[in-house]
């Protein structure tokens, strides 16, 4: 799993600067999943949701640092916020996994798994199972960083690689975690000098990073790493790989065009990700899948996968995608869903929600749930009591906002989206902020911000 990597950042998604010849002949070897999901927008939730099995209603993780971000004076609601004590425990939000949940690892390990975890993990201090908790290949646990560090993919794939070659003749499940390509953007300089070479020599579109390209390139070699040592083993028939990403690329790195806001956003460039999946034994090669699927999906098709049971002791929100590796389309008219009680202000193309009552364009996202089935999407805005409609198979960029014109539709997702909240229980923001539309603090200049959502 990479970390940012933008749907439109490979080259089977028609990346055009960035080159991905190891993701893509991965993928040419079996599956390409059209409508790959994580279950939230940024990192730690949609990791949580791996991890899990559960949506984030339940696993109250909203977002790194768990405070919105951004201008108070511009937030409807109160919720918990950075640098701002007023708005602790109105509700919930959460830092790391509870060490009760089951996780994937777990459910695996009943069924005779050996388990590694290699990388970012971002989910508290717990290893949630995992028989090695190795953050950056050398042998750091579950709570040290290494964004920036240019060998650590390396090191990762070394690690992970070697865990191979000493598991090859039992059952195992590696969850390698690239710090790669998130910020800050440092790459090694020769590789770096490769991609300013190709910036130079030719005619763009845009004024692509080579630095940014040549933290993908990281990534991309692991992938082909890996392989190799499955390969090497003779594990290759009977090993299912799978490539994704956490969340949508990051707007101050690439572009996520033709696709609709970036990291953060519960529009496609947050929400939608690059994924494929390469086991010969069943997957054909070049088979496309355009079923939607999510985070929470991985837990219930590993253990299927795996004949492992699920847990008992918490919801599974997940289902099964393996029949979708035979061509059964059984998940084809199911709904997926995400949820966010918290701000998150946008920068560059990724301002795509309005302050409340006004047209000014700031933030990535405000308090929302989504759902999407088939073909359709709904997003539904808490601070204006409001929805927008899109048909993705029409309108992938969501330019078409269809809410007035098939008020039918919109009514039917709407009503189900309530009916998943009330299930899941989830934290919907209804306590209004003191702070909305003063100015350095005036409460003079204070405007009055409508009811709440219902």
């Amino acid at each position: 799993m990479a970390d940012d990597l933008g749907w439109a950042d490979v080259g089977y998604n028609g990346a055009e600067f960035y080159e991905t010849p190891n993701i893509d002949a991965l993928c040419a070897s079996g599956m390409r999943f059209t409508s790959a999901y994580p279950g939230a927008s940024n990192c730690m939730p949609s990791r949580s949701c791996i991890m899990s099995g559960m949506y984030t209603p339940r696993t109250q993780m909203w977002t790194p640092g768990r405070m919105a971000k951004g201008n108070k004076a511009k937030m409807k609601f109160l919720v918990p916020r950075n640098s701002d004590r007023q708005g602790d425990k109105v509700f919930p939000s959460l830092g790391a996994l509870d060490p009760s949940v089951v996780s994937v690892a777990e459910v695996l390990k009943e069924a005779g798994y050996k388990s590694a975890h290699f990388g970012k993990w971002h989910l508290g201090p717990n290893g949630q199972g995992f028989d090695i908790n190795n953050t950056n290949g050398l042998g750091a646990g579950t709570d040290k960083r290494f964004y920036g560090n240019v060998d650590v993919a390396e090191n990762l794939t070394t690690a992970a690689c070697e865990f191979i070659d000493d598991h090859r003749d039992s059952p195992f499940f590696v969850y390698l975690c690239h710090w790669d390509v998130h910020t800050p953007i440092r790459a090694r300089k020769e590789i770096v000098s490769k991609y300013s070479d190709k910036l130079s020599n030719e005619n763009w579109t845009r004024d692509w990073n080579p630095t940014y390209a040549a933290m993908i390139e990281a990534v991309d070699t692991s992938v082909g790493r890996v392989r190799e040592s499955l390969e090497k083993n003779g594990l290759t028939e009977n090993t299912l790989i799978m490539f994704t990403s956490d969340n949508g690329g990051f707007s101050g790195a690439t572009w996520c065009e033709p696709l609709k806001g970036a990291k953060g956003a519960f529009y496609e460039g947050g929400i939608r990700v690059p994924a494929c999946v390469s086991w010969p034994k069943v997957v054909k090669p070049g088979t496309v899948c355009d079923v939607p699927i999510t985070g929470v999906d991985i837990m219930p098709t590993f253990a299927e996968l795996a004949g492992a049971k699920l847990p008992t002791t918490q919801p599974v929100d997940g289902k099964s995608w393996a029949p979708l590796l035979s061509g059964n389309d059984v998940l084809s008219k199911r709904a997926i869903f995400w949820h966010y009680p918290l701000y998150l202000a946008g920068a560059k193309y990724n301002k795509v929600v309005p302050i409340y009552g006004t047209d000014e364009m700031y933030w990535r996202a405000t308090p929302c749930s989504v759902i999407r089935e088939g073909d359709w999407k709904l997003i539904q805005f808490f601070e204006s009591d409001s929805v927008q409609l899109y048909n993705l198979n029409d309108d992938i960029g969501e330019k078409n906002d269809l809410a007035q014109s098939n008020p039918e539709k919109a009514t039917a997702l709407l009503n189900q989206l309530k009916s998943w909240q009330s299930k899941t229980k989830a934290t919907i923001p209804t306590t209004l902020n003191p702070d909305f539309g003063s100015v350095n603090g005036d409460r003079k200049s204070q405007r009055k911000p409508k009811s709440a959502a219902k």
